[in-house]
């Protein structure tokens, strides 16, 4: 008996002692990461190993459609990403995915924090060192993919603002690039005199407008925007916003099912009067890169991100196949007489995107 005791004690020593090695180990090994994603980013002019905080980045909602395709942008041009996600399933999916080699070139230089969008101080410890912050503003609609309701516009806001706020208390973060909508701009009364021909990034949309055609999405986006400017500007932190079309890409109606929905709320309309654009979500995440590295010198304001208006029929009827939503102008309006009242330009960020890769080639 007491030979069975003396054995169940020494294996109740030994499973202790393993545990206790394993736990050393965990910790070494997060220790390692954390150097590697602080320390290891860059040299100095003197060739000393410290940190260069411009190579550190925050991104929102990180494993949205738009998001992992920004942290992709940013691990390829050597940023170290610190991605916010909201629960510990998603950070867990980013890490699958690095191990899985599908976030070319992370190599230890992305790591997930989970925190909440509208907590200001955990969002705040989750920024703390970072020089810039990606603000994705992709949020979940409790409804599921039925849309974008009027209390999610409400939701959008205080992220927005909670976003900016934590921003501004950290000791590290000056530059911050928010995703907003083109639904930002294009909505107008237009039984007004004064509206302008082209649509551009100095255009807002009319807010009592979309309240009365219940256009959810594209409130929320507007009063978030505008949220985000007023605490940039309380708060003395460096801005831009960049609005872009309907997020197209591989299988986009499949990864990012309620903005696509919610987006296209009064297509009809938009496809008549000229305003139905549409992005790949690869050129939209190489936009906000180009215009946060330009943020120091040319970027500022405001930017319309599209590469593609649809104008005639057999575009819109691609689109409504792929989304299943049917696209057609008012009958009575045949493709030969039509007249668009409306144009739309990006011309300002079109600009800077030509003149960085200028820059680029000719470096």
């Amino acid at each position: 008996m007491r030979v069975l005791q003396r054995e169940e004690s020494h294996r109740a020593e030994i499973e202790e002692l393993r545990q206790a090695l394993l736990s050393c180990a965990w910790v070494h090994r997060r220790k390692d990461e954390e150097e590697q994603f602080r320390g290891r980013i860059g040299t100095n002019k003197d060739g000393n190993d410290d940190v260069v905080e411009e190579k550190v980045v925050c991104v929102t909602s990180g494993v949205s459609f738009l998001g992992l395709a920004i942290v992709s942008k940013l691990l390829l041009r050597g940023y170290s990403v610190r991605v916010i996600v909201t629960n510990q399933g998603d950070a867990e999916k980013l890490r699958e995915m690095e191990i899985l080699g599908e976030m070319r070139g992370a190599n230890n230089k992305m790591k997930a924090v989970v925190a909440s969008l509208t907590e200001i101080e955990s969002l705040a410890q989750a920024m703390e060192g970072c020089h810039g912050v990606f603000h994705t503003s992709a949020l979940v609609d409790p409804a599921g993919v039925s849309g974008y309701t009027k209390s999610m516009a409400d939701i959008e806001v205080k992220a927005s603002e909670c976003v900016m706020e934590a921003c501004a208390r950290t000791s590290s973060v000056r530059k911050c690039v928010l995703t907003s909508s083109l639904l930002a701009c294009i909505w107008h009364d237009k039984s007004r005199d004064d509206l302008p021909s082209v649509i551009n990034h100095e255009c807002w949309s009319d807010e009592s407008l979309c309240m009365d055609k219940k256009l959810w999405y594209a409130l929320g986006k507007l009063r978030a925007e505008k949220a985000a400017w007023r605490v940039a500007e309380q708060r003395g932190l460096k801005l831009v916003t960049i609005c872009p079309g309907l997020v197209t890409g591989s299988e986009f109606c499949h990864r990012n099912p309620t903005a696509t929905i919610a987006y296209l709320k009064g297509v009809q309309e938009m496809y008549a009067d000229g305003l139905l654009a549409s992005v790949d979500v690869n050129r939209l995440a190489e936009g906000h890169v180009c215009v946060f590295e330009a943020m120091n010198k040319t970027a500022f304001g405001r930017y319309i991100c599209f590469d593609r208006v649809i104008r005639m029929e057999d575009e819109a009827e691609e689109l409504a196949k792929a989304t299943g939503m049917q696209i057609k102008r008012t009958s009575g309006d045949s493709s030969s007489d039509f007249r668009i009242p409306f144009e739309l330009s990006d011309m300002k960020l079109s600009r800077l995107m030509s003149s960085r890769m200028q820059c680029r080639s000719e470096c």
